[in-house]
């Protein structure tokens, strides 16, 4: 019996370590595969003037998650060496890592850009203490301003909840999404219905946000359709459709935030971010990476065009961390064409790039910390 039962354990070990092999085995052959991607139908980029000289009354950060000089300059080359990006006359890098981990994550990325406080790996808009830290969106709030956010994810998910929330865990999808309720940003969009309503804690989020004077729309048709107060729209059940599925939304829902969030003799400031990004990175999937790249760079272009028209509204572009490991290997400017590979399925731990535009721009140049882009916009729109 004893022998037999001996075998028995010999054999789940192995069949346990053959698994494990071949799951790793399948994430490598992945990851270290090139792939090839073509942009067959190449968008044209104009040329926009940086405003400048003028006060500071309105900020946008655009955050492409995960993203890397590599991810825009392969982009680049895909578009025959022209983005919208580009026309940032200013351009910086900070470094990424998070207080208890050297490669960091959106959790603890984000926060360090919403409130200036580098926290632990996973929280959420807290100290390393657990507590609580005031966002570029309360300090907004707190002086008169208007606030907002447009994402393409779900809302539970760490960028979007790193400017509205306050949880030690990421993961706390339910508790996070919970937060919004206390939330004080007057234009909201994104996705994640599926954890507003039909929850395990009874409450329905949806009602509870209705009571606080917002106006819930459940899809962007809805959306279009609504011209003042506050709004939450939640478009879809978890994250909004892949690139192609979903055409401008993103440029779109940015659009009518800054139209709805102008009309604030204060000024504003707003948080729109490129998420999926990420997701594709971790996937090693360039085809959607570069779909959903170039799809952030467009959505640049409409916000420079409405920022050099206002003159008075500074662009800060970034991201949180890089995802992917992501190299350009070869490939042809003239043809499109890209040729890539990921080193991980994981973040990696390289310097990000920051690109502004318009007024104040100019403070954005240099290395620095992640929390400077906290503390450098919190300085031009003196909160």
């Amino acid at each position: 019996m004893k022998t037999l039962f001996s075998k028995l354990c010999l054999s789940c070990v192995i069949v346990g370590s053959v698994i494990s092999n071949s799951t790793i085995i399948a994430q490598n052959s992945r990851t270290d595969k090139l792939q090839t991607y073509v942009l067959e139908n190449p968008y044209h980029v104009e040329k926009i003037i940086s405003p400048t000289g003028k006060k500071v009354k309105n900020v946008i950060l655009m955050i492409g998650d995960g993203m890397s000089l590599m991810h825009i300059y392969s982009a680049w080359t895909a578009n025959r060496g022209k983005l919208y990006i580009e026309n940032a006359p200013v351009t910086g890098l900070f470094k990424t890592y998070c207080a208890n981990k050297l490669i960091t994550d959106s959790g603890a990325g984000g926060t360090a850009l919403a409130t200036g406080v580098k926290t632990k790996y996973h929280s959420v808009g807290v100290d390393v203490n657990g507590q609580p830290v005031p966002s570029l969106i309360s300090l907004a709030k707190d002086k008169g301003l208007s606030a907002g956010i447009a994402v393409t994810c779900r809302l539970w998910d760490a960028t979007p909840a790193d400017f509205c929330c306050h949880n030690v865990d990421r993961d706390n999808e339910y508790e996070i999404i919970a937060d919004y309720v206390n939330c004080r940003a007057d234009y909201v969009v994104g996705g994640g219905a599926q954890k507003f309503e039909n929850r395990p804690d009874g409450r329905n989020i949806f009602k509870e946000l209705e009571k606080k004077g917002y106006t819930i729309a459940k899809s962007w048709e809805e959306c279009q359709k609504l011209n003042s107060g506050k709004i939450f729209a939640v478009t879809d059940s978890v994250d909004t459709p892949l690139p192609a599925e979903r055409g401008d939304r993103l440029a779109q829902s940015a659009l009518k935030g800054m139209n709805l969030l102008s009309k604030n003799n204060k000024g504003f400031f707003m948080m729109i971010e490129g998420s999926q990004l990420d997701d594709y990175g971790h996937f090693n999937d360039l085809d959607l990476l570069m779909q959903e790249t170039l799809d952030f760079d467009r959505t640049i272009g409409e916000v420079f065009k409405w920022a050099a028209q206002d003159g008075e509204t500074l662009v800060v572009i970034t991201a949180d961390h890089e995802t992917g490991g992501l190299t350009l290997l070869g490939g042809d400017k003239d043809k499109g064409e890209i040729q890539c590979k990921f080193s991980t399925t994981d973040h990696s731990g390289v310097m990000v790039p920051v690109y502004a535009f318009g007024p104040g721009s100019e403070m954005f140049t240099g290395i620095y910390e992640n929390t400077a882009i906290f503390d450098k916009i919190k300085k031009l729109l003196n909160l």
